[in-house]
């Protein structure tokens, strides 16, 4: 039990950093970030729009962070690695959060992950498949789902968990929450099938 303990823990902790991270850095268009802690190191790997800015001059702002975790988290020895997201259309999770803005500013969701999906295939993407729930059509509609897919996207198996990359945002309306799951299959996927270029809703 305390092993399982100590692994729930070390899970937890590494959610709460990750968490903490992606707030203080918002204003980076922050995309994954990976936590990963070892007896000697806690390594929290960011992928950003912004690097300069999460940096900061002189590395002021990164070190400014560094000391922010440790003291908060009790981290001993925390290392923060920044990599530049060379295209935001092919970042789920930045994706799913400006469509998720789209949404809040009373867009179309059939015309936000359309357009969010013709962007995304432009850049090479061999899939993509968008999600949107909740109460889409306004006061007084029942929650729904809508679906947009181009390309292809495996759902299941080994060939999705290394293929897909996977990210969930919400857009808060009057109407209530709608939810946003977004699948990329990047351009640079191998993949040992044919494609399937069938679109839906």
């Amino acid at each position: 039990m305390g092993i399982e303990k100590k692994f729930i823990d070390d899970s937890l902790l590494r959610q709460r950093v990750a968490e903490f991270v992606s707030k203080e850095l918002k204003f980076a268009g922050i995309g994954n970030i990976e936590v990963r802690r070892t007896p000697m190191v806690t390594k929290v790997n960011v992928e950003c729009l912004s690097p300069g800015k999460v940096i900061g001059r002189k590395g002021k702002s990164i070190q400014t962070l560094t000391d922010a975790i440790k003291v908060k988290f009790n981290i001993d020895n925390p290392q923060i690695n920044v990599v530049e997201i060379g295209d935001m259309y092919l970042n789920p999770k930045l994706v799913a959060e400006k469509a998720a803005k789209y949404i809040e500013m009373k867009r179309s969701y059939r015309y936000v992950a359309h357009t969010f999906i013709d962007e995304i295939m432009k850049r090479g993407a061999i899939g993509v498949e968008i999600r949107i729930a909740g109460k889409l059509a306004g006061k007084g509609g029942r929650a729904k789902s809508f679906r947009a897919m181009k390309g292809f996207v495996p759902k299941a198996g080994e060939i999705a968990k290394e293929n897909v990359k996977i990210a969930n945002s919400v857009a808060i309306t009057p109407y209530g929450i709608i939810g946003i799951t977004v699948r990329i299959v990047p351009p640079e996927s191998k993949l040992n099938i044919e494609q399937d270029d069938k679109g839906g809703d």
